[in-house]
Formats: structure tokens, sequence, C-alpha cells
């Protein structure tokens, strides 16, 4: 069954943005091999200083793996105060709202 990985941290400002979009390009190649890997939604606000990503993984044991080693991954990239939460889906509600939850 489908999960939701949340994960949100503090990151500097001045990373954020199109210093990202260039900075992250390889990363977010490497996102795409992960075992159990759907898909990621990109997430910051440079206002509050704070980046991550909702992630959508075929199976709970895949997110929490890969929650893992991101967050150790961030962490080396200067992120901090890293969080992770894992969400089952609810799907029949989620299709009556488009929701996109397995392969596209």
């Amino acid at each position: 069954m489908p999960v939701l990985l949340q994960i949100d941290f503090k990151f500097p400002r001045k990373m954020m943005g199109d210093a990202l979009t260039e900075g992250a390009r390889e990363l977010a190649q490497l996102i795409n091999a992960e075992a159990g890997f759907i898909s990621k939604i990109w997430t910051e606000n440079a206002d509050t200083g704070e980046a991550g990503g909702i992630y959508i993984f075929a199976d709970r044991a895949s997110a929490e793996g890969y929650s893992l080693m991101h967050s150790a991954r961030v962490a080396s990239m200067g992120a901090r105060d890293i969080r992770a939460k894992i969400f089952n889906i609810n799907t029949a509600l989620t299709d009556i709202n488009h929701g996109h939850y397995g392969a596209v």
C-alpha cells in the first residue's frame, strides 16, 4: 500500500530558489532510482527558512529507509531541525479529489 513521507527542515535561505534548483538537479535524478519511490513534490519557504518535500512511496519499508538516509544527507548539506513523518494514504478519498499516489 502506498504511503506519504513528509520531510521538512530549517535550511539556509541563500540555498533556496534558483540556487536549489541548479544545485539539486543531480539529486533529483538520484531520488528517482530509490527503492519504492513514486513521486516527490519539492517544498521551500524562504520567508521562514524551511524546505523539504512530500514523497509518495510504494510501501512503508521503502519510505522508512529513505527517510533515514535522506535525513542524514540533508543534514550534511546544512539542514537542521529535520522532521520526517509517514502517513497512510486513504486512497478512496484521494481518488475523489484526483490525488496521485501510484505510477503515472
